[in-house]
């Protein structure tokens, strides 16, 4: 791996320093973000790089919540093309193509194949797929075609073969969520905006009736202070509501809570190169079987609930239905025991009283400004993230009367762009930075040893991640900075110990602070484990 292949752009994100920045009250913010998700890193990315003085604070770790939780594709949404919302479709694969452009490191071509096992479903679903690649024009990835039995077969060998009769095969895009928002962050990082994680934000600031800032709690130290700024973003996603009743206890509620769960399997479940996507399951959603990391994740569900926290649990009739459907739709049934980790995540819907359901509700997304200039956006996907970043700063330079310059995000690289090739999988997620965390492992061979043997990460990853990532717990290293809960939640559990040893190292702790971390995780990863009797009793 040679370092002049590589585009390599440096980022400190040193915590104490931003941390100083935000809360020395010397300056004032153009644009001050609240919620370190897909959509308020985003905006960070998209002020700061029209060049606006920017901040961003997350109550927890970057892309704890829904961001971190999602199908892992990067899609125009074939399930809007049938409800007819076609400038969603639209929308969604012109941002598909973006991405693909901006973030290659994280963004792949992926093949999906729809089997069909009636008469009629091939020519319908072929239709259906070409207007698909119309709508992508040229940002479009390959062409759809139908498949003959043998082709289905072929590319996924473990498809349910009794009654198939062939398939149609199109394109999307794939992703890591959770890396594609480290990247923004530390974009937004190299663009001079403050990125803070662990700090919330606990009262507004107003000044004659308009929001000023905020009230901030740095949950590290359990310092308050203030942060000024002449715009203020509600980013929060699930949590909107709660902002906005802080900034007027009357205001009414934008979002409704749907969960969407997945299960992980052994890649032996899907061994071929294409996953599988299911048009209509028995409640009306899109259903996909994707390979992911070297695992396949199954999912996903459509779930009303009426519950808004940062670590929800699959509910035991989810859980059935994916593996109802995974058993349907595969010839080798997995059993419960097959299952590496199940995992939750809860979208904000934009509210809509007449809907029967969430599946009904619109994933369009919502700006709105209250009468104090809280500016309140919702709703969406990952796959839009940077067009709903354009439009709510656009909003941002309106309510704090900036100059109105345009949004350079359509072409703007995110961190770790690349193109050149990385022979080592798990350090391909990195792309430009890869070659500096591999000086990592010939500096010191021992942090080129795994922090697991059924784990693909190293030790000097998580050393990586601390300097470089700002990863301040077991969790951020174990869950988001790798996917090793995603993959294998039992051996994420096993590898923990080591991994609150090397960030002890670099953070500056003692070994209470590692115990109690790796209680902490232990405690979070068994809701993850699909036959733990403790994550089953607590999701009911």
């Amino acid at each position: 791996m040679s370092k002049e292949q590589f585009n390599i752009s440096q980022t400190d994100m040193d915590r104490a320093h931003i941390l100083d920045r935000l809360s020395s009250a010397e300056e004032t913010f153009d644009v001050l973000v609240i919620g370190g998700g897909a959509t308020g890193l985003g905006a960070a990315v998209d002020a700061a790089a029209r060049g606006h003085r920017t901040a961003l604070i997350e109550q927890a770790d970057f892309s704890k919540g829904t961001s971190s939780r999602s199908t892992k594709l990067i899609h125009g949404g074939v399930r809007y093309l049938r409800q007819g919302n076609l400038s969603l479709v639209l929308e969604s694969l012109h941002e598909r193509g973006l991405l693909a452009h901006n973030a290659p490191h994280l963004v792949h071509n992926l093949a999906f194949v729809i089997p069909t096992y009636s008469w009629w479903e091939g020519p319908f679903y072929g239709v259906g797929m070409k207007v698909y690649d119309r709508l992508a024009g040229r940002l479009g990835l390959s062409p759809s075609h139908l498949l003959s039995r043998e082709q289905t077969i072929a590319l996924i060998p473990t498809v349910e073969t009794a009654g198939l009769l062939g398939g149609v095969v199109y394109y999307d895009g794939q992703f890591d969520d959770s890396r594609l928002a480290v990247s923004l962050a530390q974009t937004a990082d190299s663009l001079g905006a403050a990125v803070l994680n662990y700090c919330a934000a606990v009262g507004l600031i107003k000044e004659h009736g308009a929001v000023v800032g905020i009230q901030a709690r740095d949950a590290e130290t359990d310092a308050e202070f203030e942060i000024r700024a002449r715009s203020v973003i509600n980013a929060t996603g699930i949590f909107v509501d709660a902002l906005r009743s802080m900034d007027d206890p009357a205001a009414e509620r934008l979002v409704a809570v749907s969960q969407g769960i997945h299960l992980v399997l052994p890649r032996e479940f899907l061994p071929g190169n294409a996953a599988i996507m299911v048009p209509r399951t028995a409640d009306g959603r899109v259903l996909f079987a994707v390979p992911w990391h070297d695992r396949v994740v199954v999912g996903t569900t459509d779930t009303p609930r009426s519950v808004h926290e940062l670590e929800p649990r699959a509910l035991p009739a989810e859980r059935n239905f994916v593996m109802e459907h995974a058993r349907r739709y595969l010839a080798k049934s997995p059993r419960d025991q097959d299952v590496l980790s199940v995992f939750a995540g809860l979208r904000p819907l934009v509210l809509d009283s007449k809907a029967p359901n969430t599946a009904a509700l619109s994933r369009d997304h919502l700006i709105l400004v209250s009468s104090s200039g809280l500016i309140t956006i919702t709703g969406g996907k990952w796959t839009t993230y940077r067009k709903m970043a354009e439009d709510v700063i656009d909003h941002g330079e309106m309510v704090a009367g900036l100059e109105r310059r345009r949004s350079p995000t359509e072409t703007l690289q995110i961190h770790g762009w690349t193109h050149a090739p990385i022979s080592e999988k798990n350090l391909q997620p990195y792309g430009a930075d890869a070659p500096r965390i591999a000086d990592l492992f010939e500096s010191d061979p021992a942090l080129a040893a795994p922090i697991h043997l059924r784990l693909p990460y190293q030790r000097g990853e998580v050393l990586w991640h601390a300097r470089q990532e700002m990863a301040r717990t077991v969790e951020d290293v174990l869950a988001r900075r790798t996917r090793a809960l995603f993959i294998d939640a039992q051996a994420s559990i096993e590898a923990a110990p080591a991994v609150a040893q090397l960030l002890a190292g670099e953070l500056g702790h003692d070994r209470a602070w590692c115990e109690a971390q790796v209680e902490a995780y232990r405690s979070l990863a068994r809701g993850y484990i699909f036959t733990d009797p403790a994550s089953t009793a607590r999701s009911t």
